[in-house]
């Protein structure tokens, strides 16, 4: 359901003077918008979890609210322009609108309220935002985020800030709220509150605790909790379960640990923790010190498209039926109008820990401290179903896009115009000195640098190694790690390509998709890897005939993809009319240890380069850009920087498979993507065939590159060719009268088709004036399951058709057969009973490891 965008609001004068004065500074470089998919992709869209009891009963929804840095950062440059308001406003106009619908009670911000602490644009966006909710009457929490605070390293805790100096304290401090009807208090340093709120009969209490709670923050909420000792707490904070890079698995870290060490175990009102701050979605059930179970949640979708793209998780409560379902759900994707949306653009996501229900006995569980806790009026309906209902009224979107993982080394699309495609995941171990890494496209190989020719003095051999770690989506399962690159001490290694190959002079012109899969090392930090690059095109840009000054690298390569000191993605280009000067594209904060996809598309057609991470574009893209220029005689470095005409700050992580191709490309071309299987065809004989004919193949068409296997009582395999046909010879010439069953199946590895099934007859040589006898076997129907298919026998039961004729189902296959089989096709086509498969046939690969 659409409504109007809400208004913005004015903020309020007090903080507004206090910006005004000074307070708030600006700082320099920050992070921008990374809107990937949610890891790793968005999902098919699935129906609605079903609860597990129909009619009326004790309910309430808890809306929460992740991370809403980038909705804040980019609401006056990038969202008003495209769509008259942003996603962080019409999360709370929602809520705020339908809390009597969804008998929402409270909502939980989980904290990075905005991206650059310094920016009062932000500030004002945000409160804007939640001045939404206060208007309704609707309660809530917030608390800081790292990016809320002035200093956000790991070793200062909350009380550390001076106070008077901190802008979440003048937007967001205990004079905001105390306005809270559900408001109970906040720790000394203002950056912690607690709140109580009432729903279906019982009281909950949350605790919201701010970016690194201090020792003393923690005994202040221990004695919260000790003050309020029968009521359930659910707590709030940004930091606590972090998520592996599988994208589904929980992760737990330091300061988590910490968190459950001196707070969580031994409280056991502590039931259910939420945070953001960790890209994804996960959750882990531990147990405390009670023996009770505690489900820490993780929720924060600033990777997805639109910076979150709208998301926010319902967490629908059903105290009589011990339940509790999470809905992740975005009213932004409902609001935006309908020539807007893409496929990023999906209501709902429905993988795991996106949707789910955890049984929960709440009796059971608060008996220790609340012994007479019982669940209040059974007069609501599902709330899920009805917060379904409200946002798909009338809204009609994209298919979403879906990734599959691949089944073998092989299984990646191969794409025409492909300029080079460079893959690590051969053998494990420590690169050597001059060791080449192949590109399987073309000629430019890539060769790692002597230590004594890299002008690194500090650098070691085994800096650069192979692993087999790899981004699940990469079907070359390993990449290339350079570790303990440090610029302080100018520790660098790096490879480099041929100079004089075609891949180091195109130009680019007629656009271009590069494409990599990186990951920054645990041990990453802004001192030492601080604007790194991975991916260079070498060169020194103030050589580029026209090229304007710059104050930022004006001596740099023509074109590079790093990293910035605050972990964006940064990827800068000289286009071919060089005195445009530098053109950029940025992401968002990038988190460690964790593979990413990055594919960099240059549009002839827009005249944009865009970068997309984990498939979703991010919304600081290079705009009146073309091609590349280069330097002359300059080869592709992978793992350092290239300025003032040498190498330095290399990588600190690893690189995985790298392709560019010559044209803009979508994500069903990018190395994430997996060859269609559904068109696998055959022709192989059905029916009945005349007596004394002979099969030696089965033939057909499928996808080029991929393994056609043929089982049954016909076995074999081969690999498609480049035209897409391909044909098994078999180990026996099939000639013997008898009922023959086969299927066939292409596949890569362990991602296969759907079988297609098939069966033909040969028939006894009749004797001399004795008619046929009926076949007593039943052929199968040949066709197909899964993403297979195929034709074969009609199914009946007998040699014979309906007038009386022979079975008319046999396809001419182009198979090796004898002259009575000739002789019997002549027949049947005269008898104009001849069936064919039709086949589909992809055009030939133009290159080594591409096709159309």
């Amino acid at each position: 359901m659409h409504f109007d965008p809400p208004t913005v609001a004015r903020p309020r004068s007090h903080r507004l003077r206090s910006l005004q004065r000074g307070t708030v500074a600006t700082l320099g470089a920050a992070a921008t918008l990374l809107s990937l998919a949610a890891l790793p992709a968005l999902p098919a869209a699935a129906a609605a979890p079903e609860p597990a009891a129909e009619g009326d009963a004790a309910r309430f929804t808890l809306a929460v609210l992740p991370d809403t840095q980038f909705y804040s950062r980019y609401a006056n440059d990038q969202f008003a322009p495209r769509y008259g308001t942003n996603p962080f406003a019409v999360q709370t106009e929602w809520l705020a609108t339908h809390r009597d619908d969804l008998n929402i009670p409270f909502v939980a911000h989980l904290g990075d309220v905005v991206d650059r602490v310094n920016t009062a644009s932000e500030w004002m966006a945000a409160d804007a935002a939640m001045s939404s909710l206060e208007a309704a009457d609707l309660p809530y929490s917030v608390l800081a985020g790292n990016h809320d605070v002035r200093n956000s390293s790991d070793d200062w805790f909350d009380t550390d800030y001076t106070l008077d100096e901190e802008p979440y304290l003048e937007w967001f401090g205990t004079d905001r709220a105390e306005g809270q009807s559900t408001y109970g208090g906040s720790d000394p340093t203002g950056f912690n509150q607690y709140h109580v709120f009432e729903a279906a009969g019982e009281e909950f209490l949350v605790l919201a605790l701010s970016w690194r709670s201090s020792d003393a923050t923690l005994d202040w909420a221990n004695e919260v909790i000790a003050e309020n000792p029968t009521l359930p707490v659910i707590l709030t904070t940004h930091s606590l379960l972090n998520i592996e890079a599988d994208a589904v698995t929980p992760k737990e870290e330091e300061y988590g640990l910490r968190l459950w060490d001196q707070l969580i175990r031994d409280n056991d009102q502590i039931f259910l923790t939420f945070n953001g701050h960790f890209h994804g979605s996960t959750q882990l059930t531990k147990t405390n010190a009670y023996g009770h179970p505690v489900t820490e949640v993780l929720m924060d979708y600033q990777m997805a498209y639109d910076g979150g793209n709208g998301y926010l998780g319902l967490l629908e409560f059903d105290l009589t039926n011990n339940l509790m379902t999470m809905q992740t759900a975005s009213p932004w994707v409902t609001w935006k109008p309908e020539e807007s949306l893409t496929s990023y653009d999906q209501p709902f996501l429905e993988q795991p820990n996106q949707q789910y229900t955890i049984d929960i006995d709440f009796a059971e569980r608060f008996a220790g401290f609340a012994p007479d806790w019982a669940a209040g009026a059974a007069d609501q309906p599902s709330l899920v179903q009805k917060a379904r209902d409200i946002l798909l009224d009338g809204f009609d979107g994209p298919d979403p896009i879906a990734l599959e993982q691949p089944g073998s080394r092989d299984d990646f699309v191969a794409a025409e115009g492909t300029v080079a495609h460079w893959r690590f995941g051969d053998e494990p171990g420590v690169v050597a000195e001059g060791q080449v890494f192949e590109d399987i496209a073309g000629d430019a190989d890539l060769t790692r640098v002597s230590l004594e020719d890299s002008g690194s003095t500090t650098a070691q051999l085994d800096d650069v190694t192979v692993t087999d770690d790899a981004n699940p989506f990469s079907a070359d399962g390993g990449g290339v790690c350079f570790t303990d690159s440090d610029q302080r001490d100018s520790r660098f290694s790096y490879l480099t390509s041929p100079a004089d190959v075609p891949a180091t002079t195109n130009t680019l012109e007629n656009g271009y998709t590069i494409e990599t899969f990186l990951k920054m090392d645990e041990s990453w930090s802004a001192e030492a890897n601080g604007w790194s690059k991975a991916i260079v095109r070498s060169g020194n840009r103030s050589e580029l005939p026209g090229m304007p000054w710059s104050q930022w690298d004006y001596t740099a390569s023509p074109a590079a993809l790093g990293i910035s000191n605050l972990r964006e993605f940064q990827w800068t280009e000289v286009p071919t009319e060089t005195t445009k000067g530098d053109r950029t594209a940025w992401s968002g904060e990038i988190m460690v240890d964790r593979w990413m996809h990055v594919a960099i598309v240059g549009d002839p057609d827009t005249s944009t380069s865009t970068m997309y991470v984990d498939g979703a574009p991010v919304l600081r893209n290079a705009t009146d850009t073309l091609g590349q220029s280069i330097n002359a005689g300059s080869p592709w470095i992978f793992g350092a920087d290239w300025v003032d005409d040498s190498a330095r700050n290399g990588w600190n992580g690893c690189i995985g498979e790298t392709r560019v191709i010559d044209h803009a490309t979508g994500p069903d071309e990018w190395l994430t993507a997996r060859p269609d299987l559904s068109g696998l065809t055959t022709t192989a004989p059905s029916g009945t065939l005349p007596a004394g004919t002979e099969v030696d193949s089965i033939e057909g068409s499928g996808y080029p590159g991929a393994t056609v296997s043929l089982t049954g009582d016909l076995e074999g395999s081969t690999v498609v060719d480049d035209d897409g046909a391909w044909g098994i010879p078999l180990a026996t010439t099939v000639s013997a009268p008898d009922r023959y069953s086969f299927a066939v199946q292409q596949g890569f590895g362990t991602r296969l088709s759907g079988p297609i099934d098939g069966a033909f007859r040969i028939a006894a040589a009749a004797t001399p004036g004795t008619p046929g006898d009926p076949d007593d076997g039943t052929p199968g129907d040949g066709s197909g399951g899964g993403t297979g298919g195929g034709a074969g026998d009609s199914g009946d039961d007998t040699d014979t058709a309906a007038d009386g004729s022979p079975d008319g189902d046999l396809a001419f296959t182009g198979s090796t057969i004898g002259s009575g089989l000739i002789i019997g096709a002549i027949v049947l086509f005269l008898l104009g009973a001849a069936a064919v498969v039709a086949a589909r046939v992809r055009r030939a690969r133009t290159s080594v490891g591409s096709a159309d």
